[in-house]
């Protein structure tokens, strides 16, 4: 059943195209066929062994960037569907938004950016415009996947603007350097797909990173009472079930907990959509706040259980010790392949200039940027008998 689109939504027949024209396709749309692009990417896949908080070797059944990507695109489909927003979009922009993770998570990220200080830094965001339209070699006729304006224009804009009023951070080089070629419009906010796909992402990682901490020991579920809203619904659950085991108190508990922030996230859009009067995508992007928000208290019971993650979990002292060995490995790798680029696969070394050379330092981060936890880890093991 084909399902009318709101007025404010992306529209795939008004896409403004892609950097190298293309003929469309006679049964997808261009979202469709980006959001396929994506799937069938290398970096895509290579998502299954990058995780977020957790190093590879601690277990099988936490989350990594790949599981987290996927549960981020069903709640996306499910808010766009809900406010005639276009589905395909929003599931792309979920489906994009983590490729261009280090290995071994924000550790990995932090180290590779210290490292790359001299040469502009890193950052994952920037990282991911380069695989989507540099690193990702497949296709004939260019490089990168050749996706369309409205996806690159929400994956740069994934935490809104990057320029503008407020804003002292230099745009990335690698977005400031497409944008010339194909402006992506920085000083705005992105439209309604990528505002949404931006709130699913805190939505699934703050919900499923309380699975993960609990199902490793890092804090017990009665730690959890006085956290706002998560304490509250973990203890309606108890009573509702006594003595039920406690997966099954976690299950429940989280997907009630997605369920009454999805639900928050539904009524304050409907009223600042109301409110804003927007008849076009482009309409959205010319407010001077998101359109997709959460109501104020939601926003605080947010900041509470962020707090709480912070303190509890990704400052636990076994995910510390995980995260200094993987900033070593990161860091370690990166000076051996500045140095010595002849360390790197021919199709990588042939794209470096000398030892210590900004050229060399920009392949030796894409090619490390693409690794995952586990090459990361067996390459550091084999280079290390070098």
């Amino acid at each position: 059943m084909v399902r009318a689109l709101a007025a404010y939504a992306s529209k795939p027949e008004e896409s403004r195209g892609r950097l190298y024209p293309e003929p469309e396709h006679a049964m997808r749309s261009p979202f469709q066929r980006d959001r396929d692009r994506i799937i069938h990417s290398t970096a895509f896949r290579r998502l299954t062994h990058k995780t977020q908080v957790f190093v590879y070797h601690e277990g099988d059944h936490y989350r990594t960037r790949l599981t987290h990507s996927l549960e981020v695109a069903q709640i996306a489909r499910t808010i766009a569907r809900a406010l005639g927003l276009d589905e395909d979009l929003a599931e792309t922009l979920a489906l994009a938004h983590d490729l261009g993770h280090t290995p071994f998570g924000h550790a990995g990220e932090e180290a590779l950016d210290a490292e790359m200080a001299p040469w502009g830094g890193f950052s994952h965001n920037d990282q991911t415009l380069r695989v989507l339209t540099l690193l990702e070699r497949r296709y004939a006729g260019f490089d990168g996947l050749n996706l369309t304006w409205e996806t690159l224009e929400g994956i740069v804009k994934h935490n809104g603007p990057l320029r503008g009023p407020g804003i002292a951070r230099p745009v990335p080089p690698t977005i400031a350097e497409y944008d010339r070629r194909h402006p992506l419009g920085l000083g705005s906010f992105a439209g309604g797909e990528a505002q949404v796909a931006a709130l699913a992402d805190d939505i699934a990682y703050n919900n499923h990173d309380i699975d993960d901490g609990l199902r490793a020991g890092l804090f017990p579920v009665a730690d959890l009472d006085p956290v706002p809203l998560v304490g509250p619904v973990f203890g309606e659950v108890a009573r509702q079930y006594p003595g039920i085991e406690e997966p099954r108190l976690i299950h429940e508990s989280i997907r009630r907990l997605i369920d009454h922030m999805v639900a928050d996230l539904l009524a304050e859009t409907r009223s600042r959509l109301a409110a804003s009067g927007a008849r076009s995508a482009d309409d959205l992007r010319a407010l001077k706040a998101p359109v997709a928000a959460f109501s104020a208290a939601m926003r605080q019971n947010d900041r509470a259980l962020k707090a709480f993650l912070f303190e509890r979990m990704y400052r636990h002292e076994r995910v510390n010790r995980m995260s200094d060995e993987a900033k070593r490995v990161v860091r370690d790798l990166f000076l051996r392949f500045l140095a010595r680029p002849e360390l790197m696969p021919a199709e990588w070394r042939q794209l470096a200039a000398g030892p210590g050379d900004p050229g060399t330092a920009r392949v030796a981060a894409d090619y490390l940027a693409g690794m995952t936890d586990r090459f990361a880890l067996d390459e550091h093991r084999r280079l290390s008998d070098i």
